[in-house]
């Protein structure tokens, strides 16, 4: 039986002690976790984004059951929406491609620092992509169950908020073409654990695919 750098056990241990073969086997699943974090690429993004082949629609109109659905063109360079805004952009991403990336943001803050970085430029390049050249999509920050409503609806805006003027700043892809929206912890991943890691998450929708649309 080996451990780590290849040495069997009884070696590393005489050589290192306990200590050394505890810190051995951290490093290892030091660099697992590392792997799993790195195995995003920007072509899974892009697959996840691109929407099915399917005929365009001549609307881009938001299906939310209204008999006047508003226009994606309502939602455009805003930073603030009403709840009900909230829940028609979430009726209009139901179905849409979408990815849900985990953006490493410190404690109560929407500042990209070097830990957050490296998953939003991966999303910036794809959505800077020919393939997906004059599409829509909704940036929608999502956080855990902890803390005040309020605080975390805030919080959640403020963190799409930065991941749209990075992509917009770096990537050149135009302000009014991503739709940045915060929904707090009122929308988690896993309802059944709201407090889970995974609830706090930043989702890529792409809003310009529309559902069931065809040309007669």
């Amino acid at each position: 039986m080996t451990g780590f750098a290849g040495l069997p056990i009884p070696r590393l241990l005489a050589r290192h002690g306990l200590l050394g073969l505890i810190v051995a086997g951290a490093a290892l699943a030091g660099s697992a976790v590392g792997a799993r974090a790195q195995a995003l690429t920007e072509e899974d993004i892009l697959r996840a984004l691109l929407p099915p082949a399917q005929t365009r629609s001549l609307s881009t109109a938001i299906r939310n059951g209204a008999d006047e659905p508003p226009r994606l063109e309502l939602f455009r360079n805003r930073t603030s929406f009403s709840a009900l805004e909230r829940e028609q952009l979430a009726a209009a991403s139901d179905g849409r491609p979408h990815i849900d990336l985990d953006v490493p943001f410190a404690f109560n803050s929407s500042r990209l620092d070097a830990k957050a970085l490296p998953v939003v430029k991966m999303l910036g390049a794809t959505l800077a992509r020919r393939e997906l050249s004059g599409s829509t999509f909704l940036i929608a920050g999502h956080t855990d169950g902890k803390g005040s409503d309020r605080g975390n609806q805030v919080l959640s805006e403020r963190r799409a908020i930065a991941v749209k003027r990075y992509i917009v700043e770096n990537y050149g892809v135009p302000a009014a073409n991503l739709i940045s929206i915060g929904y707090g912890k009122s929308r988690p991943k896993d309802a059944g654990d709201p407090l889970a890691a995974r609830n706090r998450r930043v989702v890529a929708v792409n809003l310009s695919s529309v559902k069931s649309a065809s040309r007669d």
